[in-house]
């Protein structure tokens, strides 16, 4: 019996790394998984042995103030890799956490799988050398990462993006007055999704905003898309007195696929609200220490997937001061003018085609199951 331990330390990781397993199950179901992820993982068939809500510090700042968890979590998670004894290590992104783990693993003679890189190609472009080092398959998921690769004499695999098969399966089966009424939604207002990230970190500096400008948009009803790593207590004392403001749980892509427009905090969900066809503003205010440092070592115009795809702004982006009421206010008046929705639905339809074929989840278990056979 072949056994696999897959570490995915974010939501966006818990989600690819669930498509990922019901693909290698379906190909070979003896295959014994465990790993580190959430929820999703978990009901796939994965045996979680710790959840991501428990690992995900981020920006420099917070590393820092966390370091002797983090100490502590390499330790866990080489304990059970040991114990496990896999015939591989499957990668998801997480690079700080997971370029650490990749060393001792293939010190260990375990065969090293990374699947959806690490965003090297933005910064710390050193880490290279160490994925060229100790990575032994690389799959990435966007187009232009096989170019970057190439720079560096590395071959990777090219796999496309896991999120065009789950959004469509999504889409296919969706009812949306039935979705308005099991949340007690209005069926006479428009929907404007609030994403304001999985992180108490990100939400405590985006959300109070967003909630601001709700306030000046009584003709729409906002719902709030609650990560299954927030509490719900945590997420009502920031809305109680926000009178057209739901809060939706566990049910980003339900939202999504009724929504009229989107505030979105960038990472992963940007992506997404784009291949639900949603017109979006995205958003970001971190740690303004962390935000320093970052913006002196990045190496990337955009921050948005959709922008980065597309190596054009099709969507406005609001980092750090620039993400205000008065800024976001207006940047929302704007997409919810036909013209402007029209225009960024043009452009969503070219960020497809760029995205390559569907059935990333697919050819990414073939890989794998190739590798440890």
């Amino acid at each position: 019996m072949k056994k696999l331990f897959i570490i995915a330390g974010e939501a966006s990781g818990d989600l690819h790394g669930a498509n990922l397993v019901k693909s290698l199950k379906k190909q070979d179901n003896a295959l014994k998984i465990q790993g580190w992820g959430g929820e999703r993982m978990q009901a796939e068939g994965t045996e979680i042995l710790k959840h991501y809500r428990e690992l995900a510090f981020m920006g420099f700042a917070e590393v820092i103030a966390n370091l002797n968890t983090i100490r502590k979590n390499f330790e866990l998670c080489k304990k059970q890799i040991s114990a496990f004894k896999p015939d591989a290590v499957v990668l998801i992104d997480y690079p700080g956490f997971n370029l650490r783990m990749a060393k001792w693993i293939k010190e260990q003679g375990i065969k090293v799988i990374y699947y959806i890189s690490p965003q090297v190609w933005a910064w710390k472009k050193s880490r290279v050398k160490t994925i060229k080092k100790y990575v032994d398959k690389m799959m990435v998921i966007l187009p232009f990462e096989k170019e970057f690769y190439k720079k560096y004499d590395y071959p990777v695999e090219f796999v496309g993006h896991p999120l065009l098969d789950e959004t469509e399966a999504m889409q296919s089966a969706f009812d949306n007055e039935a979705f308005l009424k099991e949340n007690n939604l209005p069926l006479d207002k428009k929907i404007i999704a609030l994403l304001p990230g999985s992180r108490t970190q990100e939400v405590s500096k985006m959300l109070p905003i967003m909630l601001e400008v709700a306030d000046k948009f009584s003709a729409y009803h906002f719902v709030i898309a609650q990560a299954p790593s927030l509490s719900d207590d945590y997420l009502l004392s920031y809305t109680q007195n926000h009178p057209n403001v739901s809060i939706i749980k566990n049910k980003t892509y339900p939202l999504l696929n009724e929504a009229y427009a989107a505030l979105v905090t960038s990472g992963t969900a940007t992506l997404e609200t784009a291949l639900f066809n949603v017109p979006q503003v995205v958003c970001y205010k971190g740690n303004y220490i962390s935000y320093l440092i970052a913006k002196n070592l990045v190496d990337i115009q955009y921050i948005s997937l959709v922008n980065l795809i597309l190596d054009k702004e099709l969507v406005k982006e609001l980092i750090q001061n620039e993400m205000n009421v008065k800024s976001v206010t207006e940047e929302l008046q704007k997409i919810l003018q036909p013209e402007s929705q029209e225009k960024m639905l043009t452009g969503y339809r070219e960020l497809v085609k760029k995205l390559g074929e569907k059935g990333a989840s697919e050819r990414a278990a073939k890989i794998i199951l190739n590798e440890i056979n």
